[in-house]
């Protein structure tokens, strides 16, 4: 790869060193490594169900000792809402209430969502606003047909005169319609964190969001906090963090040559959530809960969703006691056969983690160090929703190059499609990925760990995109929870789908669980 001094000047100017450049193309030129599935967690084989007395002693657990530790609720938020209103912008640009009707037009596109935005467009909580919009921009708005009405109330729910709502980042777009206003993601993510992360009267949460966005995060956060304040019962210190210009990847074109702008400049693309282990490797906290900016309910329906997250939270509070006491033990030296052998049965039946095929023959000195190695690692806890059995991204027991095999979220593209046996087992996933994380960032010795040491980074994507009409291909480092925590220890708890309420498009708000009682 020869590259010029203009483009080891840009490199530089990124952060990034001219190795990593070159170590990115060897990839695109390797191609995506599929995953070796050895098969789907379930119930009872990688997936705790656990019966309510077990969940009540967790969720007392994590209240008592919640108080004595840091905690924070880690939001990704640098998502754009345009994906969120495709099917509108799609419908701005084909529809003409002069050529066609309004239910003519529906019919043709054969999608339920769009049906179910037009027939309950008024339950959308910034609707009345775009009415106002609609009435203000449009002239003899009130002559016009229905259809006609219909056009312009959605143009002004997302375009600059009205709005805007598309350009917004989806975590400001208003979701929720209260009699006391409107509410955005954004804020619903403080109300319901003040239910579990505070501490002595402080939620902290955090956002990871895109820069040219802070000025209407900040503004927004300064509009709503005394309400906010006062509605929780809590102070709210909410901070922010960009995805690092240096975890940007290079593309490059069909021959696995950098790709190149129209003014000859090498060309990165942000790499992806799985570039955002290093913003969670910035906090300083105990534990952090892991949610999507769009999973939010309405206050109606919080009170599930607080259960299950401090469950979650006990759950891995236990665990990490077990794993702390039994890392001290194993520092002491004096440690038993016997408690060998009851240490690395917790390995293998409560941390789901195989041992090496070498292990029964290794010294008593080096199982003690392999032990420690496999259980003084970060720690997650993630809730899993079950589902109708589809193949795709989800939890699984996975094979490693080593033979040993752990708890992994995997996501479809990760899957070989050319491998019938192993299409045959990702077809057996009961549970999917809801991202719902709470995660422990300390050793026993209260030493945040270095998340980019438990990364895998062989589980990098390989995309198809294109730019200035050309295409590419484009690297995303390993996924946020897949990947990137693919050397965490990992437990998989059974949640209930009530819990799991994401916005992916517009028609998503017009759910129950989305509309206030």
């Amino acid at each position: 790869m020869k590259l010029s001094e203009k483009d080891t000047a840009q490199i530089k100017e990124k952060g990034i060193s001219e190795q990593e450049v070159e170590d990115q193309v060897k990839i695109f030129k390797r191609g995506n490594i599929k995953v070796d599935i050895s098969e789907a967690a379930t119930a009872g084989k990688g997936i705790f169900a656990f019966s309510e007395d077990e969940k009540q002693e967790f969720i007392s657990l994590y209240d008592s000792e919640k108080e004595k530790l840091e905690v924070i609720k880690f939001v990704p938020a640098s998502g754009a809402a345009t994906r969120m209103f495709k099917a509108l912008h799609n419908f701005v640009d084909e529809f003409d209430p002069s050529k066609e009707g309004l239910r003519s037009y529906l019919d043709k596109q054969d999608d339920e969502k769009l049906q179910k935005f037009f027939e309950k467009i008024d339950q959308l909580p910034f609707y009345s606003l775009a009415l106002d919009y609609a009435r203000k921009n449009t002239e003899n708005f009130d002559e016009l047909s229905h259809d006609e009405q219909h056009l312009a109330i959605v143009k002004n729910m997302l375009f600059e005169e009205g709005l805007d709502l598309s350009d917004y980042p989806k975590g400001l777009v208003p979701f929720h319609k209260y009699r006391s206003g409107l509410r955005t993601a954004f804020e619903e993510h403080l109300i319901e964190a003040a239910e579990y992360i505070a501490v002595d009267g402080v939620a902290k949460v955090h956002f990871t969001i895109s820069e040219e966005h802070q000025d209407k995060f900040k503004w927004e956060f300064k509009n709503i906090k005394e309400r906010a304040e006062e509605k929780a019962g809590v102070k709210f210190e909410v901070s922010y963090s960009f995805q690092d210009p240096k975890t940007d990847t290079i593309a490059v074109d069909d021959n696995n040559e950098p790709f190149r702008t129209k003014e000859g400049d090498l060309f990165f693309r942000p790499g992806g959530h799985g570039a955002l282990i290093e913003n969670l490797n910035n906090q300083t906290a105990d534990l952090a809960f892991l949610k999507n900016i769009d999973n939010v309910v309405t206050e109606d329906n919080i009170s599930e969703v607080v259960h299950y997250k401090k469950m979650l939270g006990g759950k891995l509070l236990k665990l990490q006691e077990k794993c702390f006491n039994y890392l001290n033990k194993l520092d002491s030296g004096n440690v038993s056969e016997e408690e060998i052998q009851e240490i690395s049965e917790f390995l293998q039946n409560e941390l789901f983690r195989s041992l090496e095929e070498k292990f029964a023959e290794l010294s008593s000195e080096e199982k003690i160090q392999y032990l420690k190695d496999k259980i003084n690692r970060p720690l997650r806890v993630g809730g899993m929703v079950k589902n109708e059995g589809e193949p795709g991204g989800g939890p699984f027991l996975v094979r490693d190059e080593n033979g040993e095999i752990s708890l992994q979220i995997i996501e479809g593209a990760q899957i070989d499609q050319d491998n019938p046996e192993q299409l045959k087992t990702a077809q057996e996933a009961t549970h999917f990925n809801p991202v719902d994380i709470v995660c422990g960032l300390k050793d026993y010795k209260g030493k945040s760990f270095d998340l980019n040491q438990y990364v895998d980074p062989k589980t990098s994507f390989i995309a198809d995109k294109t730019k200035d009409g050309k295409p590419l291909k484009a690297l995303e480092r390993p996924g946020l929870w897949n990947g990137a925590m693919a050397k965490w220890n990992t437990v998989f708890v059974e949640v209930p789908v009530s819990t799991f309420n994401p916005v992916k498009s517009v028609a998503d708000l017009l759910k129950k669980s989305h509309q206030v009682n």
